[in-house]
């Protein structure tokens, strides 16, 4: 359970860093399933499992073919092809802190993800805010709950945050990076007058737990190092969701709820409720 001490912490900055929360054994079980799930070799399958870094080229050379050489393996709800994973969604200390930080008694996955930098191509995640990207929730509330399977650093391509960011709204279209990867806006005026738009890096170690909001600037450069990158990020919506969709989004054909009603069903799974206490 988070002290008020964090939990100001995340209100003040948007993210923040828990405890280890797997073991090295637990760590390595994720990992072999990954492997599995990567290869196509499990029963079940998720809902996507492929190279961001080519979609990302698609969508910028507007669905021309242009090969990349870098790789980051982003994988859509991995709890679906294993059991190992979705016992991880469900873990007892992430999801209680989970309650806490979304202030809710019921906390419910919205999906997870897998997002797999390898050694040397290991390509960069942009800057981006998470909630603008999920076009079929509101409120803007979700929190994340990141965790290294890999000790995550600045050599191997961590996570970095903006301290304060998911206080100025959704700034997702005017979001851009330097060469060297430091975030800035493309229209500043549009941002707060006390808004200070400075990276720091989100390291974490294997096994530990991160937390961020669903609004906070977020991004990581490549991994040009000889060390993996892997993790496995659970998304997490309080019970206050609701369906209010504006576009589309990989997990639209799994929504059996109307719009305007809470976004619940069998494949947004409630893992923490005080009911059951």
């Amino acid at each position: 359970m988070l002290n008020a001490s964090r939990l100001a912490e995340f209100e003040r900055n948007g993210f923040i860093k828990g405890d280890v929360v797997l073991s090295d054994a637990e760590v390595e079980r994720l990992r072999e399933e990954l492997d599995c799930v990567m290869a196509g070799e499990s029963v079940k399958k998720p809902v996507l499992n492929h190279n961001m870094r080519e979609e990302e080229a698609d969508n910028l050379y507007k669905g021309m073919k242009k090969s990349v050489s870098d790789k980051v393996v982003q994988i859509v709800n991995i709890w679906m092809a294993s059991d190992a994973y979705l016992q991880h969604a469900a873990h007892p200390v992430i999801c209680e802190e989970i309650a806490q930080l979304c202030k809710t008694d019921t906390v419910r996955v919205w999906h997870d993800q897998i997002q797999y930098k390898p050694p040397i191509t290991g390509g960069p995640t942009p800057w981006h805010q998470d909630h603008p990207l999920w076009p079929i929730l509101q409120p803007a509330d979700l929190v994340s709950a990141w965790v290294a399977l890999d000790d995550a650093v600045i050599e191997n391509g961590c996570m970095w945050m903006v301290p304060g960011s998911h206080k100025w709204g959704d700034q997702q279209k005017y979001l851009a990076s330097t060469e060297d990867f430091k975030p800035y806006h493309k229209q500043p005026d549009l941002l707060p007058a006390e808004a200070v738009v400075e990276a720091v890096p989100f390291e974490i170690k294997k096994g530990q737990v991160g937390y961020h909001h669903s609004l906070t600037w977020h991004g990581s450069p490549h991994n040009k190092s000889e060390l993996k990158r892997r993790a496995i990020a659970v998304h997490y919506m309080p019970g206050h969701t609701r369906y209010e969709p504006t576009s589309k989004h990989p997990m639209l054909p799994y929504v059996t709820v109307e719009k305007g009603e809470l976004m619940e069903g069998e494949h947004f799974p409630i893992v923490y409720s005080t009911l059951y206490k």
